[in-house]
């Protein structure tokens, strides 16, 4: 299974940002744009076409699902679809998040970046 991720990287911005969007719990399409648009602090604003082209990949690569879980009834639109992280897509998510570490890091190796205020030098 490590191996496939791997195949798959680098992940492009947003489908990362999408898998990140997912991390603490489900969201439906909407939600999801909203989460990536907050994450980014608007840098990436997705369209509908390009967030459900990116929710059609990754469901196929089997690091998405649909979600039983659903709202209470109140809050509930039945033609709302939700979307969770499996345990795969978690996986690639941490692969990439680790991959970006390592560019961070050999950006401040090579002084390009500095190291956070109160960090490691």
């Amino acid at each position: 299974m490590q191996k496939e991720i791997q195949t798959r990287l680098p992940l492009t911005e947003p489908m990362f940002f999408v898998l990140a969007a997912l991390a603490d719990g489900d969201k439906h399409g909407w939600g999801i744009l909203k989460d990536v648009e907050d994450l980014t602090q608007g840098r990436v604003s997705l369209s509908p076409g390009t967030l459900y082209g990116i929710i059609k990949r990754l469901l196929e690569w089997e690091w998405i699902a649909e979600s039983e879980q659903r709202p209470p009834q109140r809050w509930d639109d039945r033609r709302r679809k939700y979307y969770r992280l499996t345990d795969q897509g978690r996986e690639a998510a941490q692969a990439e998040a680790r991959r970006l570490q390592g560019a961070v890091d050999l950006a401040r190796g090579k002084h390009l970046l500095r190291a956070p205020k109160g960090g490691p030098a």
